[in-house]
């Protein structure tokens, strides 16, 4: 049977680009192709008149920026619907506009040019920067700047076009892909963008499969010509073969028949058949997937990714603000719990700080920033505290090495609830506070670390990395990033019966949980929860109730015994063909 990698390894008519948003589309190209705006410089004689269109314009802008706002907040929430309100808050900043127009006055420039001129400094800045999320920005202002452009000139913004068709351009704001989403468009592809690009994330919100980063696809594709959206691995086949569509239909056809079959599972427990329960909590990256939460039969959040809120609203959020989102969350998953970790920055995370590290996956990251960070780290705590009324929100540290740690945070804990409760500021008391196990250390003194907190979340993603002394990003060195090595495998038994031994629950939050060639031999080891995307839980639960859990500890027990990764796979891949169980890593 053909696989994805067979049918692209001797593809000449694919383009490679970024999986941005996932699915499987076949359709017809539109090349998206916006006016190439030739500002004006031309000498002003009517000063007066020039600043009075430049007010207008702007006032024009917001307009519509609120109007697109309040689209976004209808579709995707308002947390994520945020990104056009930090738009609209340049259009409302005293600083810039007040020096367009001390240059209107001064130079007696039309105020297009002046516009132009001065939003580009600031996109020039973020071009420049060695971060690519600052690149990606630097597209949100060119949306702005264009918009005010175009209102000085009193021009509208076309977007009238047959619906069902998948639209091709240079680039994409997050304008653009809401506003075009109204004509039911099928997918995205573009020349430019990443992952982290507010088109992506709209892409993701609003459930349209998107390509991204292509490079060339304008340059390669044509109107109305026939192309295949491969979301899930960033490909785009254009003049797709006969043999090519048929695989892809077969693959469309197969992931909606397997989302229909897993309707089933979503209210049901996950269960083995010999009756052993496994909770399976829900990792969230950002609130707008609380829905897919909620329709998932997840029986909680195990992870909330709080740090991800830097990048929706792009920059720290107040305490109050902070505590909007939390208790927004908590109350919508009452009565199960949500745990939410503190802001795991630095490394290849966010960059908050501009630390200068020749290292930063072995620098100042999670817990650590924040312990040299006491405001933000209190600000965080408290907002936390103020959110549990409820007494369903758990706190958990990132990136723990030491005791030492636990104990800093502690004091901290413990001196925001004396804080709280001088100022007769309600919050649970009893809140239980958790940490990762993510490094080789938290690892080894499993036992005397779970001695000093109320639970442990296990994550794999570095957990491994470092174990395995290799950068799970690096292509050079990717085959050693080896989940299923004994190294990796002892380590995790380890966590696991050194937290029983010391009462305390334990999960497991990395991507390993989500691997469903792993799903058995962790429920083997002794893990009881795991928490994993929400999409993902169904087909988790399916596999559970597939296999007797007397039967997977058998089988945990063999891969414990052999001494390397090719001998566990064969021992797992036995385990899937004697329970038959469908063998693979991707749903699709």
């Amino acid at each position: 049977m053909k696989s994805f990698s067979d049918v692209y390894r001797n593809a000449e008519n694919k383009i490679a680009g970024i999986a941005a948003a996932p699915g499987i589309v076949i359709g017809e190209v539109y090349l998206f192709t916006k006016e190439k705006l030739e500002i004006n410089d031309a000498d002003i004689t009517d000063v007066k008149e020039a600043k009075k269109n430049l007010l207008e314009a702007l006032e024009k802008s917001k307009k519509e920026f609120n109007k697109i706002f309040a689209i976004a907040k209808e579709k995707m929430g308002e947390t994520r619907a945020g990104i056009f309100e930090a738009q609209l808050m340049i259009l409302d900043d005293q600083v810039l506009i007040g020096n367009i127009i001390k240059r209107i006055e001064k130079e007696k420039k039309q105020p297009e040019f002046i516009v132009d001129d001065e939003i580009s400094k600031y996109q020039n800045l973020m071009v420049m920067s060695h971060e690519a999320y600052m690149k990606e920005r630097a597209n949100d202002i060119e949306d702005i700047k264009n918009r005010i452009v175009r209102n000085l000139r009193n021009k509208r913004w076309k977007s009238k076009f047959r619906n069902d068709v998948i639209i091709v351009s240079e680039s994409l704001t997050p304008a653009d892909i809401l506003l075009l989403s109204r004509n039911k468009v099928k997918s995205f592809i573009t020349d430019h963008g990443g992952l982290t690009s507010h088109a992506a994330i709209i892409s993701r919100s609003l459930n349209i499969p998107a390509v991204v980063g292509t490079h060339n696809a304008t340059l390669k594709l044509a109107d109305g010509q026939n192309v295949i959206v491969d979301g899930f691995h960033g490909y785009v086949l254009f003049d797709p073969t006969e043999e090519q569509i048929s695989f892809f239909e077969e693959k469309h056809n197969h992931l909606i028949a397997l989302q229909k079959q897993l309707e089933e599972f979503k209210d049901k427990r996950a269960v083995t058949k010999d009756g052993k329960e496994i909770q399976m909590l829900a990792n969230v990256d950002v609130t707008g997937e609380i829905d897919l939460v909620l329709t998932s039969g997840a029986k909680g959040i195990g992870l909330y990714r709080s740090e991800q809120i830097l990048d929706e609203i792009e920059t720290i959020p107040s305490e109050d603000e902070q505590v909007k989102i939390y208790a927004r969350l908590a109350s919508r998953i009452y009565p199960d719990f949500i745990t939410i970790r503190a802001f795991d920055i630095g490394g290849d995370k966010f960059k908050l700080f501009d630390y200068d590290e020749p290292n930063p996956f072995l620098g100042l990251r999670g817990l650590r920033l924040l312990l040299e960070n006491p405001k933000l780290f209190k600000e965080q705590i408290r907002a936390v505290l103020r959110s549990s009324s409820h007494k369903n929100i758990k706190f958990m540290l990132p990136m723990v090495s030491t005791l030492s740690e636990i104990h800093h945070s502690k004091k901290i804990i413990s001196d925001c609830m004396d804080e709280l409760s001088t100022k007769n500021i309600p919050f649970d008391k009893d809140m239980e506070i958790g940490i990762m196990v993510e490094v080789p250390s938290a690892a080894v003194m499993a036992k005397e670390f779970a001695d000093e907190v109320d639970f442990l979340s296990i994550g794999t993603n570095d957990l491994i990395q470092y174990l395995m002394a290799v950068d799970r990003g690096n292509e050079l060195v990717s085959d050693l990033y080896q989940e299923f090595s004994p190294v990796v495998l002892r380590t995790l038994k380890k966590i696991i019966d050194d937290s029983k031994l010391a009462g305390k629950p334990v999960s497991l939050c990395g991507e390993m949980a989500a691997d469903t060639l792993a799903m058995p031999l962790l429920v083997g080891l002794g893990l009881e929860s795991m928490s994993i995307s929400p999409a993902t839980i169904p087909y988790a639960k399916k596999i559970i109730a597939s296999f007797n859990y007397k039967d997977s500890k058998l089988m945990a027990e063999k891969c414990l015994s052999v001494c390397d990764e090719e001998g566990v796979q064969k021992i797992i891949e036995k385990f899937f063909s004697d329970n038959k169980i469908i063998r693979t890593r991707n749903i699709i």
